[in-house]
């Protein structure tokens, strides 16, 4: 598992018009090839009318699977400059189909790269860009007593989410904490319980945070 990567939030829609030619730019997360390959078939289906239903995908960790297709406009002109503006803002598992309802007036090569960019990025925008980071998750489990102070702690603190309190005999708190800092965090949970706490490490967990 990747410690951080940049992705898509969910599913995004943004129409633009260019010298009287529709452009609708769809975007949605993908987990693996299967998923984009159906994104697109539905997105052709919804617009079967359409003159174009371009498409772009970027999935994996290592970018294993990538693919472009320009659905008969100009060789390059599409597909190719779709997928490039996922991999110049180092997205993953993210799939793009651009709709085009032709308005009568030709664009031209550059006018077309231009159009299917100009597409992507405003389809990226509506489905916003998301960074995910790796998080440990941690039980922390303490007496009532130790509540407020330890609740007051890690809300104070950016990193450290909390994810859920449980309520039972003693109370357990599951906490989100950065790689690089969980060794501070516990010692610092030692430190304010004066080592009255059980850490129990249960597991990983993402933590999406949108990209301005």
């Amino acid at each position: 598992m990747l410690k951080n990567y940049v992705t898509v939030k969910g599913y995004g829609e943004k129409e633009i018009v260019i010298d009287k030619s529709r452009f609708i730019g769809y975007v949605q997360p993908a987990e693996n090839e299967e998923d984009a390959l159906a994104f697109i078939e539905q997105i052709k289906k919804k617009h079967w009318d359409a003159t174009h239903n371009c498409s772009a995908y970027l999935i994996g960790e290592q970018d294993q699977f990538q693919k472009a297709n320009d659905d008969g406009e100009p060789s390059g002109t599409a597909g190719k400059p779709m997928l490039e503006v996922l991999k110049k803002q180092g997205l993953k598992d993210v799939v793009v189909v651009v709709t085009r309802y032709f308005g009568g007036i030709k664009l031209g090569a550059g006018g077309l790269v231009r159009a299917y960019t100009q597409s992507t990025v405003q389809g990226l925008k509506a489905a916003q860009i998301i960074e995910r980071s790796l998080h440990h998750l941690i039980h922390v489990t303490i007496d009532y007593t130790l509540l407020g102070r330890i609740e007051n702690e890690v809300r104070g603190i950016d990193q450290w989410i909390i994810k859920h309190i449980d309520y039972l005999d003693k109370v357990t708190l599951q906490i989100l904490v950065p790689d690089d800092l969980v060794e501070s965090f516990k010692e610092r949970m030692v430190d304010l319980t004066s080592d009255q706490c059980e850490l129990a490490f249960t597991g990983e967990d993402y933590v999406d945070r949108i990209v301005e």
